[in-house]
């Protein structure tokens, strides 16, 4: 396994969620513009996490940290054909189980409203309206789970970019949705959300659709058949009780941010979403495209016992985490106020939104590297079939995070549920860590490359907080963009000097120059 080979499914998946998260901040953007941070844009997103939660643990996070390994170990044992018929018996489960889920949601929506968001209870407008969006938007959940297991299949077979390109559609169908919101509201203030509900559904057709086409190409898409468990689907589940477990401990994380936000505050719910969509960007391009690219080659790794390989995969890993990451946690320390000024404070979002937003943004980004190596090591640990290990520090997450946010937030408001949520992820990722060393699959850690590369850093602080300073009475996106390309610049010209700069980022460049 070479760095090359790790390279290029990171730059395909980082490319294509790049894409994705510019037009996720587009989409952001036109929420902040035409919901601002009040009532209806709380609603709208207490729906919006429904089948999102589900989805993680049902898909993304659960069925394909189990799905994949087994995957790839029924191929490499007996051929391509039993590896699809496990797929095959995999999809049809996990259907008729959605199914079912969905129906009980759409019976118990108020209910499930009243669990998630109980401080809507004092204000009525938001507690009906979370529920009228929740019975729209549940359906995504099947449609977007199987667009989750099809994308799984095509990694597996090395296509990352059939699933990385999943979330453009979404972004692109609730952008629509939300331009859609004055031309329902007839000019007049917006008051209901549902176009961005069925905005939502119609992303999931669209998803659904395009996966269906790109597996069809190579000959990956799975049968329908009667529901049935082989040996090899009895083994992938077993291992999916767990690793579900430990899905659903991180969705507890989220979970307790989002009822304690409730009782917040008017607002609170929005200010933490929109930092937390400028988290995600580093987070999706860099943490989730690395974890992506990482799973299946681990999983191939472990399924044939070369541990060297699974050493070297990881060490690069890093390596090509900390180029990234580092950076981008300097910069939204230094800078958090233009960023959320630049991106979001128009219309609807006022300047009060954006000052207590950038709080927000500060304290997520303390527990970025955390986020970033949790999303790094779990691969480990599931391609190697010890999902137990992942829930047992999920776990422990889980109980740090309850109470430094029942301790925090009486003290920081919202600003303390995000750093008790970053505190947890850095101590996840500081256990796993360990363990991987322990177990010798993580020897010989890059700290001096790290070290440069937080000294590049440091530099382009600098610069930041210089520039910052010397800016005077610009429009909010041109005081961003200004930084945006000052920090760039003293970034990579640090890099060069100090020869941090990854080798296979530059052998590429040079393969192309010639």
């Amino acid at each position: 396994m070479s760095q090359h080979s790790l390279l290029g499914a990171f730059r395909q998946i980082g490319l294509l969620t790049g894409m994705s998260r510019i037009l996720g901040f587009v989409r952001d953007v036109a929420f902040a513009t035409f919901l601002g941070a009040g009532p209806l844009a709380d609603a709208f997103l207490v729906a919006l996490k429904l089948p999102n939660m589900f989805r993680r643990l049902s898909a993304e996070g659960a069925l394909t940290n189990a799905f994949v390994p087994s995957f790839s170990k029924t191929r490499a044992a007996d051929g391509n054909d039993a590896a699809m018929q496990l797929a095959a018996e995999v999809q049809i489960l996990l259907t008729l189980v959605l199914l079912v889920i969905v129906g009980l949601a759409e019976f118990f929506m108020v209910d499930l409203v009243g669990l998630l968001a109980p401080g809507f209870v004092a204000t009525p407008e938001r507690f009906t309206a979370a529920v009228a969006l929740g019975r729209v938007t549940m359906p995504y959940l099947p449609l977007i789970s199987l667009v989750a297991l099809w994308s799984a299949i095509a990694n597996a077979h090395d296509h990352f970019a059939a699933g990385a390109i999943m979330p453009v559609f979404f972004n692109l169908c609730l952008i629509a949705g939300a331009m859609a919101l004055p031309v329902m509201a007839a000019g007049e203030v917006v008051t209901s959300a549902m176009p961005l509900a069925v905005a939502l559904l119609v992303a999931g057709i669209i998803q659904l659709a395009v996966m269906f086409v790109i597996l069809r190409r190579f000959g990956g898409t799975p049968v329908w058949i009667l529901p049935r468990l082989s040996a090899a689907g009895r083994a992938m589940w077993r291992k999916f009780t767990p690793a579900a477990l430990a899905a659903t401990a991180m969705q507890v994380n989220m979970l307790v941010d989002l009822i304690l936000a409730s009782l917040l505050p008017v607002g609170a719910i929005s200010w933490l979403y929109y930092a937390d969509r400028i988290v995600q960007l580093p987070l999706g391009i860099i943490g989730i495209a690395l974890g992506t690219a990482l799973l299946p080659k681990l999983s191939k790794a472990e399924a044939t016992q070369d541990q060297a390989s699974v050493n070297a995969i990881l060490n690069d890993g890093i390596g090509l985490g900390g180029f990234f990451v580092i950076p981008a946690v300097t910069a939204m320390i230094c800078i958090a106020e233009p960023i959320i000024s630049g991106l979001f404070a128009y219309g609807a979002f006022s300047t009060a939104d954006a000052t207590v937003t950038a709080l927000a943004l500060q304290a997520y980004a303390l527990g970025l590297l955390g986020f970033v190596a949790t999303r790094l090591f779990q691969p480990a640990f599931y391609a190697a079939g010890q999902p137990t290990t992942v829930l047992k520090v999920s776990l422990c997450a889980v109980l740090v995070n309850i109470a430094g946010s029942l301790l925090l937030m009486r003290i920081f408001g919202h600003v303390g549920l995000a750093i008790a949520t970053s505190f947890s992820g850095v101590m996840a990722a500081l256990i796993l860590g360990i363990l991987l060393v322990r177990s010798g699959k993580l020897v010989q850690m890059p700290f001096a490359v790290l070290g440069k590369i937080c000294l590049a850093s440091a530099c382009m602080a600098a610069g930041l907080l210089g520039t910052r300073q010397a800016m005077t009475d610009l429009p909010n996106a041109l005081a961003l963009a200004l930084l945006v390309v000052v920090g760039a610049v003293i970034y990579i010209a640090a890099s060069v000097v100090l020869k941090t700069i990854p080798d296979g980022i530059l052998r590429r460049t040079a393969s192309r120059g010639a």
